[in-house]
């Protein structure tokens, strides 16, 4: 594929490009984290970036259902061009967990739908579908909190963050560690609520990376901003 041939770019070469990109032991090493593809994420942008931004394509590329494919979708689209149906049903399929992130990270947030999504998310009974919920509340616990009850959401991680399905407790912990990081007033009852519930205490953490436990998370965090 050449730029001069970007705006004719068609799904079957885009996927010709992906298959010869497929490197066993990429797939192996995204496997460990539930991702179904075997393409070196700097390679699949740097193909994404050839193709630039195509929302046509990129429509195509996330009817495969192809993994790789679905992610090159997600950074040639254009994320202000969905209705909130659309972006309701994308999430909906999107089970394999760097899909889902990247559609609420580089999608979703940028669209204008994506208040109504969060409060019809973060109520839903699928966890996964929930855990985008999360994620788009975490992220205005850190950039526009107002309106939003935190010592509600504290509340609700105290009594359901222990037993909660994996990728909604992971959810449910960053929002804990970001309340916690974010406002001083809260710090306390976030770092004694993770103390309390213990999620992800022992969880491994590679050396020179801060561990997920939510009161080392928001000490290192917070030591850092002073």
């Amino acid at each position: 594929m050449t730029p001069t041939a970007v705006s004719d770019t068609t799904v079957a070469e885009v996927m010709r490009e992906l298959a010869a990109l497929d490197d066993p032991r990429a797939r192996e090493v995204n496997a460990k984290h539930g991702d179904d593809h075997g393409v070196n994420l700097g390679k699949l942008r740097a193909l994404a970036k050839q193709i630039k931004t195509h929302h046509d394509l990129a429509l195509e590329l996330w009817d495969t259902g192809d993994t790789a494919a679905r992610l090159v979708a997600l950074l040639i689209c254009r994320p202000r061009s969905f209705g909130r149906d659309d972006l309701d049903g994308m999430l909906r399929q999107a089970r394999i967990p760097k899909v889902h992130d990247w559609l609420v990270s580089y999608v979703v947030k940028k669209n204008p739908s994506v208040e109504d999504l969060r409060v019809e998310w973060f109520a839903d009974s699928d966890p996964v579908v929930a855990s985008a919920g999360w994620a788009l509340t975490t992220d205005r616990v850190a950039k526009s909190p107002e309106g939003l009850d935190l010592p509600g959401l504290l509340d609700v991680i105290e009594a359901e963050m222990k037993d909660a399905p994996e990728r909604l407790q992971w959810a449910m912990n960053h929002c804990l560690a970001q309340i916690g990081i974010e406002h001083a007033e809260l710090r306390a009852r976030a770092v004694a609520i993770g103390e309390r519930l213990e999620v992800l205490k022992d969880y491994p953490t590679p050396p020179n990376c801060t561990s997920p436990f939510a009161p080392i998370w928001i000490a290192e965090m917070v030591s850092r901003s002073h």
